[in-house]
């Protein structure tokens, strides 16, 4: 399911309002939760959990539209 710009900044601002409970994918760098140990995108195994990396992160993401392909795209 895409989400509407409306949507993707309202998400970033919600992850960009709480970095302690997310990571950014260092392969793809799409966000996932704080327990991701593979990353669902890219099945990459490193991550960053710098808030500052997130919130940085999550602000570029909900400013842009979707370029990422995802597991749900592929299906």
């Amino acid at each position: 399911m895409e989400l509407l710009p409306s949507e993707r900044l309202a998400k970033a601002q919600e992850i960009a309002s709480n970095p302690g409970e997310y990571q950014v994918c260092e392969g793809c760098e799409s966000i996932v939760g704080l327990g991701t140990i593979v990353c669902p995108n890219c099945h990459s195994y490193r991550f960053d959990g710098d808030p500052t990396r997130v919130v940085d992160q999550a602000l570029l993401l909900g400013s842009r539209e979707k370029r990422s392909v995802t597991a749900e795209d592929l299906a």
